[in-house]
């Protein structure tokens, strides 16, 4: 399966995927960096991920997409913004550019994440784990291990064994709780990609009304 994974960050929703031929498209050099020591067999390029989607969607047999939350996120609206720590912002539209996108022209497999957004979603989203996806096949919700916000002063330690992903080795100024942060739980990552190729046989949550689509990979 060839797979394109935009906004790679380190690469949580990569981690345990496999049997599968990943090109990965991270803005960031620091953190692209940390995806290829990672996955040293994936092909890691460094540029804007929304406009590689535009320009290479055919190419693909699953399309990942998660583009960026924090101006989406309930913890941004009711937490940051009221401390004083942002000033309020435009949610940001890269994402249901990309949906819309995605729902009108492509054939193959995709998946667009984000966070459960404070505002009623434009687009109907199927959920799981603290996450929303929009995808052409059905998501069965899962539980995953609570969020490192629930956890007032987490050490890196936490950080570690929450994701399996050790970050001490690199300079990230003042980011590094942001990058821990933003790794997806892998075992989420790994469901995604076992529900789009129709892996999985569970019962559906009453979110998710679409109709089951079994995929061979």
């Amino acid at each position: 399966m060839k797979v394109l994974n935009l906004y790679a960050g380190p690469g949580g929703n990569r981690k345990l995927w496999e049997d599968v031929e990943v090109t990965a498209v991270e803005i960031d050099p620091q953190i692209a960096k940390i995806y290829e020591d990672h996955f040293p067999g994936d092909e890691v390029i460094i540029t804007d991920a929304h406009q590689f989607l535009l320009d290479n969607f055919q190419d693909y047999d699953f399309i990942w997409s998660s583009p960026p939350c924090p101006t989406h996120s309930i913890f941004f609206k009711y937490v940051v913004v009221p401390r004083g720590q942002s000033e309020p912002k435009y949610p940001d539209m890269r994402l249901y550019q990309e949906i819309i996108f995605l729902q009108g022209y492509c054939k193959s497999l995709y998946c667009v994440e984000n966070v459960r957004s404070w505002y009623k979603p434009l687009i109907r989203p199927q959920k799981a784990g603290r996450h929303f996806f929009w995808a052409n096949f059905t998501i069965l919700d899962m539980k995953t291990k609570p969020s490192y916000i629930s956890k007032v002063g987490a050490t890196e330690d936490f950080y570690i064994n929450h994701h399996g992903f050790d970050l001490s080795q690199y300079k990230l100024e003042n980011r590094k709780d942001q990058v821990y942060h933003n790794i997806m739980d892998p075992l989420l990552g790994k469901h995604i990609l076992d529900c789009a190729r129709g892996t999985i046989i569970k019962p559906l949550t009453a979110f998710s009304k679409s109709k089951r689509i079994n995929r061979n990979s």
